[in-house]
């Protein structure tokens, strides 16, 4: 059942799938590779395979279409909600203290896909 409730996000989100390298930030060795589910400026939805709990930091290197490397940025954990037992989780992110050029370059990727949809 959708939401039909009043909107209460900060950022327009869209469906896409970026690639994405992400760990816990305390672990060096803990990395794993995913795509987003839906991405807007200030966070993401992304299938991990594992269950972060809520306030967990991760490492996230992500590549969107307007930068040719990857960008690096620390995320919140929001929730982890399992998919399939034991093997997909669904993982809301909130993006934590952007720096002014990446806070550019997420609005201009969104706003990219939101003019590519009128």
């Amino acid at each position: 059942m959708a939401y039909e409730g009043q909107e209460r996000r900060k950022h327009k989100r869209i469906k896409v799938s970026f690639v994405v390298s992400y760990r816990p930030l305390e672990k060096e060795d803990d990395a794993d590779l995913s795509q987003t589910k839906n991405f807007s400026q200030g966070g993401m939805l992304l299938t991990t395979n594992k269950a972060f709990g809520p306030g967990t930091l991760l490492k996230i290197f992500i590549r969107v279409p307007l930068v040719k490397g990857k960008i690096y940025l620390i995320g919140q954990v929001l929730e982890s909600k399992e998919i399939v037992k034991n093997l997909i989780y669904e993982t809301r992110i909130a993006f934590q203290n952007l720096e002014d050029e990446i806070e550019r370059i997420l609005h201009e990727t969104v706003g990219s896909f939101l003019e590519g949809k009128k």
